[in-house]
């Protein structure tokens, strides 16, 4: 196995990112099967870090943000193969770094995920509320 490679990678192609969110699992609760819609995801992210062990996909971390108060980590996903080697980890304090010491990060955990983020220092905030997609 390679050294894990991790870049922003603004033009990461749909297909791709729909074949890591299903190896990830995070595939459970995302449009996998509009391929189309995967990929306005991408192009309205404002940061897409990627790693990568060679050429093949194995984590991504896809976030928007302000850069200057607030960065919304939407999806976070590592490869199940490749899980518990600190990728997660190391995405998100790329992406932390990329959207810049005055942001705040704001993540919502996957159910499966919620013991994962209290382990590698963030902060549980009870105050979240949403409206649901329609669709």
């Amino acid at each position: 196995m390679m050294e894990i490679q991790y870049t922003l990678e603004p033009g990461l192609a749909a297909c791709e990112f729909r074949s890591l969110l299903i190896a990830s699992t995070l595939g459970e609760r995302r449009p996998v099967e509009d391929i189309e819609r995967l990929d306005r995801m991408l192009r309205a992210a404002d940061l897409i870090v990627t790693a990568r062990d060679g050429e093949r996909l194995v984590g991504i971390s896809r976030a928007i943000t302000d850069f200057s108060f607030c960065c919304y980590l939407s999806d976070l996903a590592v490869d199940v193969a490749y899980q518990r080697r600190g990728i997660g980890k190391r995405l998100i304090e790329e992406t932390q770094r990329a959207a810049g010491d005055r942001a705040t990060l704001i993540l919502t955990a996957a159910p499966a995920a919620e013991g994962y983020y209290p382990k590698i220092g963030m902060k549980h905030q009870p105050n979240c509320w949403t409206i649901p997609r329609k669709l």
